[in-house]
């Protein structure tokens, strides 16, 4: 049947079929019966010219309890080529896809990782399209590993076309495809449609049905065969709901035994016609065979296969179960459990179908397909189902909190909520209410929540513990220490929290107890957490999880190079184990350490990844914090526009709920470029605002690493007396941390304060070792030379100055390379220009790739450290030598010393 009013339509899917390595892909979105499999149906009609693969899946709303249910039906085709994967991929995707050699729960990011790897090889052979339809009806696996293959496949010879219906939701919609979105068809072409289904209309009913259907074409259709019904549906409804209705009239004239078949295979969760067959023998007490589908099939309800029997549109298959008594469902759900009995997944989900009520066997039944289920969403629902059939309220509270712990390990916080919320409204125990107050802790921790919270942490927390339950009461008070990092709780809050922490019968060399300690206290607790660091610092890549929770007190307490050292560790165990939720948080730290302590170029490589990771997995506030980092790296590098750009970015997200991190880190990108810039009195007041404790930026520990800057800022604006009443409230911290990064800056602020004894100043503050603080020793050569330079001693300023010119070189800090060239000129001596290092010349994300080539990985390992695929991995690596000058990986190590890797 020619497609009437969709010329622009198939003129797009066209386009994407005809050079798939162009684009990525195509979201159709509309409402049910607009005509997307139609266009579908076009667009692999114009592939199959086109010499392109197809690999097809569809979602069945009776599925979507079964995890990989639609990624198994995509990569069925495929299966013979799973051997040649990378091991851990295998194995990954064999657990998904239910293989008998598979091993333990994967990630979804390391199942999507391999299906990329896997689709990838196939489009090496012949480019290739996927086609995912009913993506609201897939099961959430599925749909989350199809949109990591979709934000991965633009520079491959793949396409992807997805059909989403009107007003659901699925992670495809935030995937980067471009939108389609047919409206109804045209006065003009729906009368042509109409014409050509059913000419012999007599006009009134014709007119009738034009305005029926308003424009939609399954409508158009569908209808005509249904006119004598259309009396019986009130005008009211629904377009979507009258066509239920009358598929469901054109069932009412099938034979009896027609409509108990059409039910079991509405209600069945497979397409399989020896099942449906035999469920509705066991109904109807006789033998069935295929002929009892002929009227369904004449009638246009059904598509018969060799072994399969689907409804044409899924709206009649809905028309079956949503006007079956609940009785006949009930029935046809116990029928189709009794023939399951191979396959015990599947029937108790048929049986839990079937119970009316309280049903602990069933629900017995469901904790067990939860635990054997290889992906989080489906144990989710498996255990909520179990929840409803529980005997009693404990047992379903139990459930409840259960399923919402695997909830919030999956990032699913609507769902999360609304099963805490549901188990408070059940009578709970003391333990089950615990469990509820800590669960949603994780979700942005705890941003968004009024920072009052935290003072009920701390006293859950301690009475949790008073309980005999340490371990809870730690991951309570962790939350609520990752609330202080984010918000300020006020001066009374963080002892209480200490109080609590010191209580716990838990060792102090416990890295979570140091980062509580980092967090709440930094100052007061630095110099106990700093050599709690420093004793762990040789003992990492162990567990990533302590590297992680270490890396982050390192930071709290000014100690950057341990925090680089630590969240560098903790990366690579993220990676393997595809753990994307919690890499950027160990990149995010990793970058804004590398930043301040002067390597941009792995800092901008690690800021890149960890913002793109945490847009991906839902992390708003690491992404700001990350996105804050690289607008710091561009106004080091002297990009004040890009810099100016990111900042804004940075703090809308940041503003959406106060979270001060992210707004001191803009700030002091901000001041930067203004320093950068020469616009001194901006700069001040830029950086002043996080000494402000009402303003939203003002964060107690960040305020107190950015010293240096605001020292130069104050000086050159002349706002020394400013300067020194701010530095007055930094000096009851100085008294009482070791804080390297505070003590460099105080040094340094008093080095340029001071008038008398200002030369004794930067001689003390260039004698303490700065080997890993090299943007500081830069920085404390560029004053002192320029001091020397005012004091007449031209000769001996120039040595500081050239020492400040080669290291801001080597670190790229462009804009304070260009001030310490007029310091020099100034001097009387003239600079070379800086040649552009060969980080300077590619993205962050190629400078992942290189260094990692440089290292001699294959490109398939780099693609398995990167999430990847290995043909995007060569593509990557043919734009790269031509902008180095290189031929090899060879030629990319002597660039790129393997030393200065970042990404492992």
């Amino acid at each position: 049947m020619p497609l009437f009013g969709r010329d622009t339509e198939l003129k797009d899917l066209g386009a994407l079929v005809d050079g798939p390595e162009d684009r990525s892909g195509m979201l159709i979105r509309g409402a049910a019966g607009i005509g997307k499999s139609a266009l579908v149906d076009e667009a692999v009609a114009a592939a199959a010219i086109a010499g392109v693969r197809v690999l097809r899946t569809a979602g069945v709303e009776a599925e979507q309890n079964y995890a990989y249910a639609g990624l198994h039906r995509l990569l069925y085709p495929l299966r013979k080529q799973l051997d040649g994967l990378p091991p851990r991929q295998y194995y990954s995707l064999a657990t998904a896809l239910g293989l008998p050699d598979g091993g333990d729960e994967p990630t979804a990011y390391l199942v999507g990782l391999a299906a990329l790897t896997l689709l990838a090889d196939a489009a090496g052979e012949r480019p290739l399209l996927i086609v995912a339809e009913d993506v609201h009806w897939l099961d959430p696996a599925s749909a989350e590993v199809l949109a990591f293959v979709a934000r991965r496949i633009d520079p491959e010879p793949i396409a992807l076309i997805a059909t989403l219906r009107d007003g659901v939701d699925s992670p495809l919609a935030d995937a980067g495809l471009s939108l389609m979105g047919p409206e109804p068809l045209s006065d003009d072409h729906a009368a042509a449609l109409l014409d050509l289904i059913a000419p012999e209309l007599p006009a009134q009913t014709r007119h009738r049905l034009l305005a029926e259907a308003h424009g939609n074409p399954l409508a158009l259709t569908e209808l005509p065969s249904a006119v004598r019904d259309l009396d019986e549906l009130p005008a009211t409804l629904p377009l979507t709901e009258r066509l239920e209705r009358a598929f469901s009239a054109r069932g009412t004239t099938l034979p009896a035994p027609t409509r108990t078949a059409l039910l079991v295979a509405a209600l069945n969760d497979s397409d399989s016609v020896t099942e449906t067959l035999s469920a509705a023998s066991i109904l109807l007490g006789t033998q069935a065979g295929t002929e009892i589908f002929t009227p369904a099939v004449e009638n246009r309800l059904l598509v018969l296969g060799r072994d399969t029997v689907t409804f044409r549109h899924p709206l009649m298959r809905s028309a079956f179960t949503t006007t079956a008594t609940a009785d006949e469902r009930t029935r046809a759900h116990r029928a189709l459990s009794d023939v399951l009995a191979a396959h015990p997944d599947r029937r108790a989900w048929q049986r839990a179908a079937a119970a009316t009520g309280p049903d602990e066997q069933a629900a017995r039944e469901l904790e067990n397909v939860a635990e054997r289920a290889r992906h989080r969403g489906g144990a989710v629902a498996a255990l909520e189902r179990a929840a409803d059939l529980s005997g009693g309220p404990g047992l379903r509270a139990d459930r409840l909190l259960r399923a919402a712990e695997l909830a919030v390990d999956s990032g699913r916080r609507d769902t999360a909520e609304r099963l805490v919320l549901a188990a408070r409204a059940l009578p709970t125990t003391p333990r089950h209410d615990a469990t509820a107050a800590w669960l949603l802790s994780g979700f942005d921790d705890g941003v968004r929540e009024n920072p009052s919270r935290i003072t009920e942490l701390a006293a859950l927390a301690a009475a949790v513990a008073a309980d005999g339950h340490p371990d809870a009461a730690m991951r309570i008070l962790w939350g609520a220490a990752m609330r202080c990092f984010w918000s300020e709780p006020g001066p009374d809050t963080r002892p209480a929290l200490l109080a609590v922490a010191d209580e716990l019968p838990i060792a102090d060399d416990d890295p979570r107890l140091v980062a509580v300690s980092a967090y709440v206290a930094p100052f007061e607790r630095g110099g106990r957490v700093i050599d709690r660091l420093r004793a762990l610092a040789s003992d990492t890549g162990r567990n990533p999880e302590v590297d992680r929770f270490l890396g982050s007190a390192a930071l709290q307490v000014g100690a950057f190079d341990l925090a680089a050292h630590f969240s560098a560790a903790a990366a690579p165990g993220f990676r393997a184990a595809g753990q994307l939720g919690l890499l950027p948080r160990a990149l995010t730290v990793q970058a804004w350490s590398l930043t301040r302590l002067g390597d941009l170029a792995a800092g901008a490589q690690a800021a890149a990844e960890a913002a793109d990771f945490a847009r991906e997995t839902g992390q708003p506030f690491m992404h700001g914090l990350a996105t804050a980092v690289q607008a710091e790296i561009a106004a080091l590098r002297g990009d004040y526009p890009q810099a100016a750009t990111l900042a804004s970015d940075a703090e809308r997200i940041g503003l959406a709920a106060g979270a001060r991190p992210v707004l001191a880190t803009v700030q002091l990108a901000r001041g930067l470029a203004a320093l950068g810039e020469g616009r001194y009195d901006d700069a001040f007041a830029d950086l002043r605002r996080t000494h402000d404790p009402g303003d939203p930026s003002h964060s107690p520990a960040l305020r107190a690493y950015f010293l240096a800057e605001l020292t130069d800022a104050a000086i050159r604006a002349g706002q020394v007396d400013a300067l020194r009443e701010l530095l007055r409230g930094v000096e009851p911290a100085v008294a009482s941390t070791p804080s390297p990064a505070l003590h460099i800056g105080w040094r340094y602020a008093h080095a340029l304060l001071a008038t008398d004894t200002a030369e004794a100043h930067f001689t003390d503050a260039l004698a303490v070792d700065l080997a890993a603080w090299p943007a500081e020793r830069g920085r404390l050569h560029l004053s002192y030379g320029e001091w020397l330079r005012r004091q007449r001693r031209v000769v001996e300023s120039r040595t500081h100055l050239r020492t400040a010119r080669e290291i801001f070189d080597a670190l790229g800090f462009t804009a304070w390379s260009e001030r310490t060239r007029l310091e020099l000129r100034s001097a009387g001596e003239s600079s070379p220009n800086r040649d552009p290092d060969a980080r300077d010349r590619l993205t962050p994300h190629e400078l992942s790739i290189a260094r990692l080539a440089a290292q001699g990985l294959t490109n398939r390992e780099i693609g398995q450290r990167l999430y990847l695929s290995h043909r995007t991995v060569s593509t990557h690596l043919h734009r790269i030598f031509p902008k180095l000058g290189v031929s090899s990986r060879t030629d990319l190590a002597a660039l790129l010393p393997a030393d200065e890797d970042t990404t492992a």
